[in-house]
């Protein structure tokens, strides 16, 4: 199984566990710092493997992989049409891919907006997040890369956060937000709290956040 642009690994490791001994994962990522926490939490009886590299360029065999997942991170790489050319490329004849993509929602809209009134060069990531809600270009992406079947479907799915602020800080702590909201100052950071915890109180229920997220997840056959 391989896990593209993996992260820190969590699908990695809910594979690790279903493949078993006789198994094996491999996960590619550029980011070596999210490399290194999936290196060190890893789990399961599955041989792991890591790799820091694009996902426009996998160092990896021809047909090497039964399986590909790309959970919710295809939307960052900047080239998708090679990216999936590449995914197509390590998947043995009849192999199967499952990509993920999340789509807007009014709830992250007005995190967004709050970013561009207090920190404007921190608001294209949130777009960023985003931008790959079209169905039907999600499938061009994938038939032009040559996969034989692809179905796209939209779902959604409740989500149960921690209280406003608590969110806020744990988002922007796991995402690049860090660095650029660390480079303003106190009152800055302050003031996008507040609005944001404000603008998010309609989702507030129960000791914490509540609200709907729209996925499009694509299953794909070589």
């Amino acid at each position: 199984m391989l896990d593209v642009a993996c992260g820190t690994g969590i699908v990695s490791r809910l594979a690790a566990a279903r493949v078993g001994a006789r198994g094996s994962v491999a996960g590619v990522d550029m980011n070596p710092a999210m490399l290194a926490v999936a290196q060190r939490v890893a789990t399961g009886p599955a041989a792991m493997q890591w790799f820091e590299t694009t996902a426009e360029a996998m160092p990896l065999p021809d047909a090497s992989f039964d399986v590909a997942f790309c959970q919710l991170g295809l939307q960052f790489i900047p080239d998708t049409r090679a990216a999936a050319s590449e995914i197509r490329r390590v998947l043995v004849p009849g192999g199967r891919a499952c990509v993920s993509v999340p789509t807007p929602t009014r709830f992250f809209d007005a995190f967004e907006q709050a970013l561009q009134r207090r920190i404007p060069a921190a608001a294209p990531f949130v777009r960023m997040v985003f931008s790959m809600h079209d169905e039907r270009e999600l499938e061009r992406r994938f038939t032009g890369a040559g996969f034989s079947r692809v179905t796209v479907r939209a779902y959604t799915k409740a989500l149960h956060l921690p209280p406003p602020a608590e969110f806020l800080q744990e988002y922007i702590g796991c995402t690049p937000l860090a660095g650029l909201v660390a480079e303003v100052n106190a009152d800055a950071r302050a003031a996008l709290e507040r609005e944001v915890v404000g603008a998010w109180q309609p989702w507030v229920g129960g000791g914490g956040i509540t609200y709907e997220q729209g996925m499009l997840v694509a299953t794909l056959r070589r």
